[in-house]
């Protein structure tokens, strides 16, 4: 059998294994801990004799491990597919300032009162909205006699991002006090969501947008020679940019909405599992998916552990462990690819 063939088994197993692993981890540990007989036993029988496991489980644990799965193995895919658009292993899905718009729209929501007229849900449509305005204006101020700039789609996103973070800032500065902690704990970024619908819908659109991407396989492994290259290989570049950019902005757009601003997934993941595995997107996007679900589980179940019975953000605990490694990769010698 093909040696390369045998290394993707490999590590596509691993990562696999790495993912259930972790979300078993993810469901024994907390205040109330759970051993593998007991969760066994409650998943099987459906109920438990004292009824909290069976809460615990189904009511708290299983929705984040839904929900981690769901955001980090999208922001991974969508940190691959830029960072191939883009070529370069730094461009995360937060670059083109869809986390921006959606926290200027759900800052907003708050600040006038929305979520208590209409309910709690009125702040992942605003997220969803926000992100789906900056993408928009993202896409028309880069677009140029129908050729996409990708060099200008990037300069205009990351200053959107800053107008947008300015204007977070802005309102911010005249919200109440208790209108404030909302605003400063959805921008730090949490998979605490009651919404069984939403995560069911996060996990769907999630796997949905990585078989999606995995029809585009030849495409970005062409982009990553270059435009001109891939132009020269056949490839459609304009309209292939034009579809993988949708596929990336909805998947970050969607996180966004509805578990907040959760950083470092989308650039970490893809460019540690690119110096694993190598740059070949047939393995790099699988690969990455169950890692980039992997790494937000952990994190989440630190961030709900560390000081119990308090509970950090987890956006806080992706920043610190995510720059951690990432600096450690560098500082080994990995080079960025």
């Amino acid at each position: 059998m093909n040696k390369k063939i045998i290394r993707w088994f490999f590590w596509m197993t691993l990562s696999f294994s790495s993912l259930i692993v972790v979300s078993l981890f993810s469901l024994g540990i907390g205040p109330a801990g759970l051993s593998i007989a007991d969760i066994i036993s409650v998943v099987m029988k459906g109920t438990d004799s004292a009824g909290y496991a069976y809460t615990i489980l189904f009511g708290i644990r299983i929705p984040r491990i839904m929900l981690g799965l769901a955001v980090g193995g999208a922001l991974s895919i969508a940190g691959v597919i830029l960072q191939g658009m883009f070529r370069n292993p730094l461009v995360d899905p937060y670059t083109l300032g869809i986390s921006g718009g959606a926290a200027l729209a759900v800052c907003f929501s708050i600040v006038i009162g929305l979520h208590h007229l209409i309910g709690s849900g009125v702040l992942p449509a605003a997220g969803f909205i926000g992100s789906a305005g900056a993408i928009f204006l993202v896409y028309f101020l880069s677009v140029k006699k129908g050729i996409i700039k990708t060099h200008g789609m990037l300069l205009i996103g990351v200053m959107i991002s800053f107008m947008s973070s300015s204007l977070v800032m802005l309102l911010m500065a005249i919200s109440r006090t208790e209108d404030l902690h909302g605003i400063v704990f959805w921008i730090m970024g949490s998979l605490q969501e009651p919404n069984m619908f939403l995560i069911k819908t996060a996990l769907f659109i999630s796997v949905l947008g990585l078989i999606v991407s995995a029809l585009f396989i030849v495409d970005l492994n062409a982009l990553s020679l270059g435009e001109e290259e891939a132009h020269h290989l056949g490839i459609n570049t304009e309209r292939t940019k034009r579809i993988l950019f949708i596929i990336a902005s909805v998947l970050t757009g969607l996180c966004v909405s509805i578990s907040g601003i959760i950083g470092f997934v989308g650039l970490l993941v893809p460019h540690i599992v690119r110096l694993a595995t190598g740059g070949d997107h047939r393995i790099l996007l699988i690969t990455s998916y169950f890692i980039g679900g992997t790494f937000l589980i952990l994190c989440d179940t630190i961030a709900r552990t560390a000081i119990a019975p308090m509970e950090l953000p987890v956006g806080v605990v992706t920043g610190i462990v995510g720059g951690s490694v990432f600096i450690y990769a560098l500082t080994r010698g990995a080079r960025v690819k």
